[in-house]
């Protein structure tokens, strides 16, 4: 039942892109910083907790995920630093996820040779 769900959570929020980007002309990246926006709005309104409990991975692993976890990281780095940790907080709670995507950035690039199509 947990794959189910979470296989309904991001579908919905994969269906909710493809809308956006069939029925506007919103740009994929704006999309997606829209994904990681309403991530940050999501979880400091408390509605995002119950969403990701619910649909596990898949509320964890799309940009509304990232998006709020930065508003945790966020809201604990002020909660043990004050105001400074508004500025800080962002940086230590997603340094793990982006360190991982330079580093397989980095070993894609180092295997597979990127160079111009023609």
């Amino acid at each position: 039942m947990e794959y189910l769900r979470a296989f309904l959570c991001g579908g919905i929020l994969c269906a909710i892109g493809q809308i956006l980007i069939d029925k506007t002309r919103l740009t994929p990246a704006r999309i997606l910083s829209g994904y990681v926006v309403a991530g940050v709005i999501l979880q400091a309104a408390g509605v995002y907790g119950p969403i990701a409990d619910w649909g596990g991975a898949g509320a964890a692993v799309p940009l509304t995920g990232f998006g709020a976890n930065l508003a945790k990281g966020v809201a604990r780095a002020v909660g043990e630093s004050g105001w400074l940790g508004a500025f800080t907080g962002a940086f230590t709670a997603a340094a793990a996820g982006i360190g991982a995507a330079v580093l397989f950035g980095l070993l894609a690039a180092l295997i597979f040779r990127p160079g111009e199509k023609r």
